[in-house]
């Protein structure tokens, strides 16, 4: 496995890995127990918005967690009056915020908002806002193009793996930027061909929606997959 980008919120590596296994992990991202406020109990409501929308919009504020917190519920509440936005990050209680500035209404001069918000664990398969993140992914390409592109592909593409070879280069797409339909648009453009060769790695991207870190959705969803498969071969021993 090679790094190819990190941050907070995004991971981005290559990896020699069969796109079934890839698929099935991808697939238990939604697996991953997380936090979200499940019910809210508004008592005032000055705002423009309906009860109905100002609990949703409240569900879907991304909470921070930390590990073994996963049978931890929780409650939030937020008391505020005057004039202005009343944003995520005035939610207090058991747990943090991830995101502070996220606009949930407004009020005006005198009006107030006043509810306390229930948190629980669940998991996106059951609604989007348990959901920790998403991951994607793609191959890796190798891509041979004539000469001429070269200034142009490396101008756009600063950190790609490019190659000469006689009057050809040869660039390999394995970066956090999808370089293929660049190149394919400009050959398109001079009437050129392009050849292109799918390798066997996959550029795996993770993105995480601020609960937990990338690297944690990454390793959660296999640990999630891994217990899901071990009870089906349980349940197959049994029956055989």
């Amino acid at each position: 496995m090679d790094k190819v980008f990190q941050s907070e919120e995004q991971i981005v590596f290559t990896a020699k890995i069969d796109e079934t296994i890839a698929n099935s992990i991808r697939r238990y991202v939604n697996h991953i127990p997380v936090a979200a406020v499940d019910e809210v109990e508004i008592s005032k409501n000055d705002s423009p918005l309906y009860d109905e929308a100002i609990a949703h919009r409240t569900g879907l504020v991304p909470l921070k967690q930390k590990g073994g917190e996963e049978k931890k519920t929780g409650k939030l509440k937020i008391e505020t009056k005057g004039e202005g936005v009343v944003y995520s990050g005035n939610l207090k209680g058991d747990f943090e915020v991830a995101y502070k500035n996220i606009p949930l209404t407004i009020l005006s001069k005198n009006k107030e908002l006043e509810f306390s918000a229930f948190v629980k664990f669940g998991k996106g398969i059951e609604h989007s806002k348990f959901s920790p993140g998403f991951m994607f992914y793609r191959n890796v390409v190798e891509l041979t193009l004539d000469k001429e592109f070269y200034e142009e592909i490396k101008r756009t593409f600063p950190d790609a793996e490019i190659k000469e070879k006689g009057n050809k280069i040869i660039l390999i797409d394995n970066k956090k930027r999808d370089a293929a339909d660049f190149c394919d648009g400009l050959a398109d453009k001079k009437g050129k061909k392009i050849e292109s060769e799918k390798k066997d790695e996959l550029v795996i991207t993770l993105e995480s929606f601020g609960q937990i870190t990338p690297n944690e959705i990454f390793k959660k969803s296999i640990d999630s997959l891994k217990k899901d498969l071990l009870i089906l071969s349980k349940e197959i021993d049994k029956n055989i």
